[in-house]
């Protein structure tokens, strides 16, 4: 065990509450504790606000202690109250159960199940939670909270004005007989979740110690808000997620690369392994020189290679330098997928001219033909980086980049997508 390592934890800032800390402290730098952190399955990946927990669960590992990685088949099925300004649509087990395996998956990438010291476990509380009937988990959990106890939470009080059902509100219930049930299976003394988790651990802890005589142990993170007042971990309204399938390597990597200069060292203390020691002297030569925004690419290339790989950083960078440089005929098909994934896209039919005048009108990249002569004259369009001027300029198989795809440039930023 490292003797330190509670102390890094608050030096990094991931330390927003704590039951007991000196007693927690004390066990984490004794012995090799057992800890866990739930994840719901409200979808069929994790996105970005689920990294922090992961990230913590595997710094957990790397310094003695056994992660549990929860997935919520169960209590997914019923919906987290908590700070939810409204209801959760409920899903059917199957899909949920599909989800579960998914996530579980995802899960294997950060954090070591076959390690020879301290392999990570498995969970699902579908296992338990499915198997309960009403009237053992009213006898047996209910019995010991009082309504003015779950009233005083806060993710219940908030809700209380615009109305919260029972299932929610029991929703703690189920997540403090996890953390008994964890306990009972695994030894498991304690449990991570972000600020608004407060609530629902503090009940586990409660369960604990009423039914088992045991102190058990909370810690939450902070919540992550950005600087600039916006939502962390949506970009462009979307949320960015785990899985490349969803969210591209190259997107993901250009949600970190244009993270903004006041919340940047903040998020190499949560979200990179680098030491204290090397952030601290990134941050030194960012400070002294921001526009060379050194700070930004070591977080963008710590999370993305931690996240997707190395090789995948690799050709998020590839990609950025060139629709920086304009050198789009050094793409890969693939490359050019992801890095063009959301400009406007056009499919040539059998039936167009591949003249370039017609494609600029047929690809709505002109309003007129008036006016895709006058771009075209005034230097406004660019086809793969290169300036095009003449009207009669007919696309050909040496334009067609990885045999299927034209890039349109019109003026300085606006890109277009033709695919044949």
């Amino acid at each position: 065990m490292s003797s330190d390592f509670f102390q890094e934890l608050k030096d990094r800032g991931l330390v927003f509450q704590t039951t007991d800390e000196a007693a927690l402290e004390k066990q984490l730098n004794e012995e090799s504790v057992k800890l866990y952190v739930g994840f719901d399955p409200t979808a069929d990946s994790l996105h970005i606000g689920h990294l922090l927990p992961v990230l913590m669960l595997r710094r957990f590992q790397q310094n003695g202690h056994v992660p549990i990685a929860l997935v919520g088949g169960g209590t997914g099925m019923i919906g987290d109250p908590s700070f939810k300004d409204q209801e959760r649509q409920l899903n059917t087990l199957d899909i949920v159960q599909q989800w579960s395996d998914q996530i579980k998956n995802q899960l294997s990438r950060f954090i070591d199940f076959e390690s020879e010291t301290t392999p990570a476990i498995i969970a699902n509380n579908y296992d338990w939670l499915g198997e309960i009937s009403m009237i053992d988990f009213l006898r047996d959990v209910g019995k010991n909270f009082t309504i003015n106890y779950m009233m005083s939470k806060e993710s219940v009080k908030r809700r209380i004005e615009s109305g919260i059902s029972y299932t929610e509100f029991a929703y703690q219930l189920l997540q403090a007989y996890d953390f008994l049930k964890l306990y009972e299976t695994h030894g498991c003394l304690l449990q991570l979740g972000g600020s608004d988790q407060w609530g629902n651990i503090t009940s586990g802890i409660e369960l604990l110690r009423r039914e088992k005589e045991v102190q058990g142990f909370g810690l939450t993170m902070p919540l992550i808000t950005k600087a600039d007042g916006t939502k962390f971990g949506k970009t462009e309204g979307n949320a960015v997620w785990l899985d490349a399938e969803k969210t591209t390597p190259y997107e993901f990597y250009q949600f970190w690369i244009n993270t903004d200069d006041r919340d940047v060292i903040k998020f190499l203390k949560y979200f990179t392994f680098l030491s204290l020691e090397e952030i601290a002297a990134i941050e030194q030569e960012f400070l002294a020189a921001p526009e060379t925004r050194v700070a930004q690419k070591a977080l963008a290339k710590e999370v993305t290679t931690l996240v997707h790989g190395k090789e995948r950083y690799e050709q998020a960078v590839r990609i950025s330098n060139a629709l920086f440089n304009g050198e789009i005929k050094q793409l890969t098909g693939e490359e050019i997928t992801q890095g063009f994934k959301d400009v406007p896209t056009y499919q040539v039919k059998a039936e167009d001219s591949e003249q370039l005048l017609e494609l600029l009108i047929a690809a709505n990249i002109a309003s007129s033909k008036r006016q895709a002569r006058e771009d075209l004259q005034n230097g406004a369009i660019y086809v793969n980086g290169d300036r095009v001027q003449e009207l009669e300029y007919t696309i050909t198989s040496d334009d067609k980049l990885a045999d299927q795809f034209v890039v349109i440039r019109r003026g300085k930023k606006k890109y277009f997508l033709l695919t044949f």
